[in-house]
């Protein structure tokens, strides 16, 4: 049996608590949308047209950054956790915020210096919400769960919760296998990371949008982590299909975007 699975050993649950444990992830799901994001968007103007602020050199190589940044990110992140404890989810958001101040108030240059450090300490804060859920960072599986997570439409996006993607079902994981995620996690990631920077180089707001922009894409980056190995965990708590629970999640929230058009 795999060994992430054999350590979590949580009791079967009821079908009353399984739906309860679904309505908390949708919850979380949809929490990640916060009034915080939302004031981004109207930073400079609308998210759609940050990337524009950005010089054509850096936007086109901004793929490229993001995959390297994430590879090193994976590897400094793991090798971290032998010697640094975890944080407490607010300590590591207050550091983000205190990183994205000081690179927006250098301008572009310390913007683009200071993101492979915040990659790292998102990493490190999925990963710290994987141990919480009862899975070991260690394990390629988990590696690869946890890269996948910035696979999610990244805090500037409005997309209700409808795209679960990044709650893909796991396959064999090998280095071969974590390198491609990598790489496809990348282009999408690099979108959010571009929105960031350019929030930063606003002028006089550079520093604040910063700290702002960084506070908000780590709690929506921990949320989500809360709900990959969440609904991972639950999967194997109830003995359902994590398919299937992906498709209950999914009806909740497309439900609630119903509702609220």
């Amino acid at each position: 049996m795999d060994k992430q699975i054999t350590e979590v050993l949580d009791a079967a649950i009821k079908a009353e608590e399984l739906e309860a444990e679904l309505d908390a992830l949708a919850a979380r799901y949809r929490r990640a949308g916060s009034l915080v994001i939302d004031l981004l968007n109207h930073i400079g103007g609308q998210a759609d047209g940050l990337l524009e602020r950005l010089p054509a050199k850096v936007r086109a190589g901004l793929e490229g950054q993001t995959e390297r940044a994430l590879s090193l990110a994976l590897d400094a992140a793991s090798h971290s956790r032998d010697r640094v404890r975890d944080e407490p989810s607010w300590m590591t958001r207050a550091l983000t915020t205190a990183m994205g101040a000081a690179g927006g108030f250098g301008g572009l240059p310390s913007a683009l210096a200071e993101l492979p450090v915040t990659t790292t300490v998102l990493l490190r804060a999925i990963q710290t919400i994987a141990q919480a859920h009862r899975f070991d960072p260690r394990e390629d599986s988990v590696r690869f769960d946890c890269i996948n997570v910035f696979a999610a439409a990244g805090p500037l996006a409005h997309d209700d919760g409808a795209d679960l993607a990044f709650l893909s079902t796991r396959v064999v994981v090998t280095g071969t296998a974590l390198n491609s995620l990598i790489a496809r996690v990348a282009p999408r990631l690099s979108v959010v990371l571009g929105q960031k920077l350019a929030a930063q180089t606003v002028p006089v707001l550079g520093a604040a949008a910063g700290a702002a922009t960084n506070y908000a894409y780590t709690s929506y980056y921990q949320e989500m982590a809360h709900v990959q190995f969440g609904l991972r965990r639950l999967a194997i708590r109830a003995d359902v299909p994590l398919e299937e629970l992906k498709e209950r999640l999914r009806k909740r929230l497309e439900k609630r975007r119903l509702h609220r058009s």
